[in-house]
């Protein structure tokens, strides 16, 4: 379904040349984030520029496929039939390495799952509207 179809909503731009390798890495199960050439400083969302050293000569390097809620929402009301409600909306904190700071992603869950800050997940990859994305399921989940 694309975007322009009733029912799907936004779609995310997979081919733009700031996120084409977050789509492209998810497309092949993989989780990635922007890290600088230059001064190694990780980033999410992904930038044409290091927000560290201003440096343009960035590239895509892999992350553990586990997070940790940060904090979530939950929607009651639904607004596309993609996406029944009530639904979660979680942001998560990937740490990409020992010492770094987490980078932080946001995912969709079924319901109200019982949630509480620091709860483990796991990366799952869905496609919707022809374009590969990270989503979170409880790590604990089959």
């Amino acid at each position: 379904m694309s975007a322009a179809e009733p029912g799907w909503g936004l779609t995310p731009v997979a081919d733009d040349p700031e996120t084409a390798g977050l789509f492209a890495a998810a497309a092949a199960g993989r989780l990635v984030a922007q890290r600088c050439r230059s001064c190694g400083a990780w980033q999410q969302p992904p930038r044409p520029r290091c927000r560290t050293c201003l440096g343009d000569d960035l590239g895509w390097a892999d992350l553990p496929g586990e997070g940790s809620v940060h904090t979530w929402t939950v929607v009651e009301h639904q607004i596309s039939p993609s996406f029944p409600a009530p639904y979660t909306v979680v942001l998560v904190d990937v740490v990409p390495e020992p010492g770094a700071a987490p980078l932080r992603f946001l995912g969709h869950l079924d319901g109200r799952p019982a949630l509480r800050v620091g709860d483990p997940v796991r990366v799952v990859f869905r496609e919707h509207g022809g374009v590969h994305l990270p989503d979170w399921v409880p790590a604990d989940a089959d």
